[in-house]
């Protein structure tokens, strides 16, 4: 009995060890970051500094990126109805040139030259929009004349300090979806990307002035919360389609506000206190966009720590996880929370590599966005090192059988040997002439052929070769290639190439 117990706890711990393995290392994780732009929060430093200076700290920005394992990079390129891009329709943005209108000098196409950038690191690019924010400062309009500020003061509303557009105007959701559709019509752009402000953070005992709109376009609601819902529900439909009918790969994300609604004001919202929520606050029913397809993805923002008294990470992951059954629900890293804190949890990484084990661990498709790049500068460098730790072997983004489940033809390989190392090339098919990466995989000497294990991953690269300097250190090692397309489907490996025989 005694031998059947122990090899039973023997096969059990090996299982869960075999289990805790592929948890730590993951071959599918979306790892991004946000690079907000807005009163130059990430890049560029400052307002107005040359073409050459503004590219090299995108080119430092992503570097960093890339070396803390993201595979994508959001970037906010529309803060204020400005442009980091050659916009047809609004001006450039100041926070770039340092004059709103001023094109960057000598002249380039910063969203061309970003898109390119993160591409060349394999990372997706996607572009980041805030739909209906117009004026940071309301009392401030540096636009010129033809701009819609000016143009169109009746789609403006004035709220706090800020001035929005008019999220209740059916003329102002069409041109704001004509602003992003512009965009994903001329940009290589993997993804389209919304943040939480659709309608403003609610002002405490200050109403949100649109009773005007609403008298007019009330389309049967008797309730202003119900139709200021259906407003972004049209929105967010009518983008997403339009998105689609131009380039059916490219995704549309939004971030949301970490809660939908508390769960005293819902039964089925979760276990929270949150003082204000996307459904109530905000008038986002993101569950709504998840239910009907509208979206490709939700990024909730999770700035909080474990145990919070009013809004625990604990709690809200697994809420999140229950409606990431059609699709994808990445989640939102506040990093920011840890600059000059003194106490713990964020006065160190663990908090944040807590979270990062937990998506990591207990989520249907692992992935997570870090708010924002810019802190990395500040923070002391251990912070850094954990995240490095953490992500140490390639991932690739997952998948999303709804948009394309069609894997790629599988690549034929074949090696040669020189004294420098051993040359890789390899041939295959692309009918859809589509941008492809491939990934090469080398196996040790009497290492099982596992696919599945990232470790195994040597490198990803974008032409059809690739030289290992290393070969001489891994003697009668085996090699593989498999083909990626611009959704991540993978393709079967190819054939297998060992070099000790320099065949299959």
């Amino acid at each position: 009995m005694k031998y059947h117990i122990s090899r039973l706890f023997i096969l059990v711990t090996l299982f869960v060890v075999t289990v805790n393995a592929v948890a730590q290392n993951p071959k599918r994780e979306l790892r991004a970051a946000w690079i907000a732009t807005v009163s130059n929060i990430d890049w560029p430093s400052k307002p107005g500094l040359t073409s050459d200076q503004q590219k090299q700290e995108f080119i430092n920005r992503l570097d960093q990126l890339q070396s803390l394992g993201c595979n994508a990079v959001i970037v906010q390129i529309r803060p204020a109805c400005d442009a980091f891009y050659n916009s047809v329709q609004e001006p450039w943005s100041r926070y770039l040139t340092g004059k709103q209108g001023k094109a960057p000098f000598p002249y380039y196409d910063p969203l061309s030259f970003m898109i390119e950038e993160a591409h060349k690191r394999n990372m997706e690019f996607h572009a980041w929009f805030n739909p209906y924010r117009a004026l940071v400062i309301k009392t401030k309009n540096p636009n010129p004349p033809d701009h819609v500020t000016r143009k169109h003061p009746d789609w403006l509303v004035n709220y706090g300090t800020k001035t929005y557009l008019n999220p209740g105007l059916p003329q102002v959701r069409k041109y704001v979806i004509g602003i992003i559709t512009d965009v994903v019509k001329r940009y290589d752009i993997d993804a389209v990307h919304l943040d939480d402000y659709f309608y403003p953070y609610r002002i405490a005992k200050v109403e949100f002035p649109d009773q005007s709109a609403y008298n007019k376009y009330r389309r049967g609601f008797d309730n202003k919360d119900d139709w200021r819902r259906n407003n972004v529900d049209l929105f967010v439909s009518e983008l997403n389609l339009q998105i689609k009918q131009i380039k059916p790969y490219v995704k549309l994300g939004i971030s949301p506000f970490g809660v939908w609604r508390n769960a005293s004001k819902d039964p089925k919202g979760s276990e929270t206190r949150g003082g204000q929520t996307c459904y109530d606050d905000l008038y986002s029913d993101v569950l709504l966009w998840i239910e009907k397809g509208w979206v490709d993805y939700l990024m909730p923002q999770l700035y909080w720590k474990h145990h919070h008294r009013l809004a625990a990470f604990d709690v809200l992951l697994p809420w999140w996880e229950q409606h990431a059954q059609k699709r994808h629900i990445y989640y939102g890293l506040g990093v920011y929370r840890m600059l000059n804190a003194t106490k713990p949890p964020w006065n160190s990484p663990s908090e944040l590599m807590w979270q990062m084990r937990d998506i990591r661990e207990t989520t249907i498709n692992a992935g997570y966005s870090l708010y924002s790049t810019s802190n990395f500068d500040k923070l002391n460098k251990s912070v850094q090192d954990s995240i490095k730790a953490h992500t140490r072997h390639h991932a690739f983004p997952p998948t999303m059988p709804w948009l394309d489940n069609e894997a790629p033809t599988p690549a034929i390989l074949q090696a040669d040997e020189y004294t420098e190392g051993m040359l890789l090339k390899w041939t295959g098919q692309n009918p859809s002439k589509e941008p492809l990466k491939f990934a090469i995989y080398r196996f040790e000497k009497g290492e099982p052929i596992d696919f599945n294990n990232p470790e195994h991953i040597l490198a990803v690269v974008q032409k059809p070769e690739y030289f290992d300097i290393e070969y001489h250190q891994h003697k009668n090692c085996k090699y593989a290639v498999t083909v990626l397309d611009r959704l991540w489907n993978e393709s079967l490996p190819s054939n297998i190439v060992s070099t000790a025989t320099n065949k299959d």
